[in-house]
């Protein structure tokens, strides 16, 4: 279990992600609470990196290679990668880049029944991140796979869901989109030239692709194999052959080009259909009741449900976290009412939306602190 610190920062980034409508799906926020992010970043920087702000936070760096410099996504992107993949609990995911494994470990909370791949280049970045599933005891669940990230792998087409982790060019999207499922199959990737990309969410109906541009974005490039090759030339090649053999992957090969796919981006049939798994039920959105379930789930997972000191250290623990969330929404609604335009209809909506978050969290801190009772008596 993480320690009483790294679990408050962890309580109040999820609270502040879904107060900023970046976490929706209740399944998320429950893999967040089950997942350690410290577990996912190498022992020797754990110190140096801020765990749990919503920023990105370095797993890898070579000082002989600065440009492998490699990041665990921000928590809010994170959010907005995995709720726009659409996950089902059957669905298979393929994931380009590994992003140290992190990623993947939360996919599989929200597809638990379905296969996760993960195509890395960099043989050292894939080491790293075997390590990290083998410790989650995930690698069952979870294979990693050295080779060129945007050859995709058909050899197990079709995907369900491809999620691409680094910028791609808009002309390499083809291959990857010709092995989604025919089905309602979706990727979703930051495209673009230059430093600034836009995350594209694109769903298959059979031949035919819809695009729909969410916002733009700056991640570095997807490693293509030039750059893979230019590492095995200072890599010692019984290393890199023993991790190509243990992840299962074929040889390196050259990319090769599909036929160029077109993707609708003036429809707006993306806006109109509720895809799996939300369309059947809207059990999966946030609310207070299965925040408190969430955590009492986690609770059980985590510690012995039969000690009791335990049991009011972890849930104390939680009204605490929370009531400082409390504490900072009451600061900012005073600033808000500082600034107040008269009859302002945004000032109305801001306080409004203030008010239905601290009384969200009041009725969380009230069914644990009921749940409290049980272990005091």
């Amino acid at each position: 279990m993480e320690n009483r610190k790294l679990f408050r920062s962890k309580i109040q980034l999820l609270f502040t992600l879904y107060f900023n409508g970046y976490l929706r799906d209740i399944r998320l926020f429950k893999a967040f609470l089950d997942v350690p992010l410290k577990e996912f970043i190498p022992k020797e920087i754990q110190d140096q990196v801020r765990i749990y702000n919503d920023a990105p936070v370095l797993f890898y760096f070579n000082k002989e290679h600065p440009d492998t410099l490699r990041t665990i996504s921000a928590p809010h992107m994170i959010s907005i990668m995995l709720q726009e993949l659409i996950l089902n609990e059957n669905d298979d995911l393929l994931i380009l880049g590994a992003k140290s494994g992190y990623i993947a470990a939360l996919a599989h909370k929200l597809a638990p029944n379905g296969r996760i791949v993960i195509i890395e280049a960099n043989p050292k970045i894939a080491n790293v991140t075997i390590e990290n599933l083998r410790k989650a005891n995930l690698l069952e669940k979870v294979e990693v796979i050295v080779r060129n990230p945007l050859l995709g792998f058909s050899e197990r087409y079709p995907w369900q869901k491809i999620l691409v982790t680094g910028a791609i060019k808009e002309d390499r999207i083809s291959t990857l989109l010709q092995q989604l499922d025919p089905n309602e199959g979706v990727l979703f990737a930051p495209i673009g030239e230059d430093l600034i990309q836009t995350y594209t969410q694109i769903i298959r109906y059979e031949e035919s692709f819809y695009g729909k541009k969410h916002l733009q974005v700056r991640f570095t490039p997807l490693m293509t194999q030039v750059e893979l090759d230019e590492l095995k030339l200072d890599n010692d090649f019984g290393e890199l052959d023993e991790i190509i053999n243990q992840s299962g992957a074929d040889e390196f090969i050259n990319i090769s080009y599909a036929k160029n796919i077109s993707v609708n981006y003036e429809s707006n049939i993306l806006d109109e259909v509720r895809l799996e798994p939300y369309s059947k039920s809207q059990s999966y959105d946030i609310k207070p009741e299965n925040i408190f379930y969430a955590f009492l789930q986690h609770k059980d997972q985590t510690i012995n449900s039969a000690n009791n000191k335990e049991n009011l250290e972890y849930l104390e623990n939680i009204i605490n976290s929370l009531e400082q969330i409390k504490t900072y929404n009451n600061f900012i609604r005073k600033e808000i009412e500082k600034r107040k335009i008269s009859d302002s209809p945004i000032f109305e909506k801001k306080i409004k939306i203030i008010d239905k978050y601290q009384l969200e969290v009041s009725s969380v801190q009230k069914r644990i602190k009921k749940e409290m009772g049980k272990f005091q008596n």
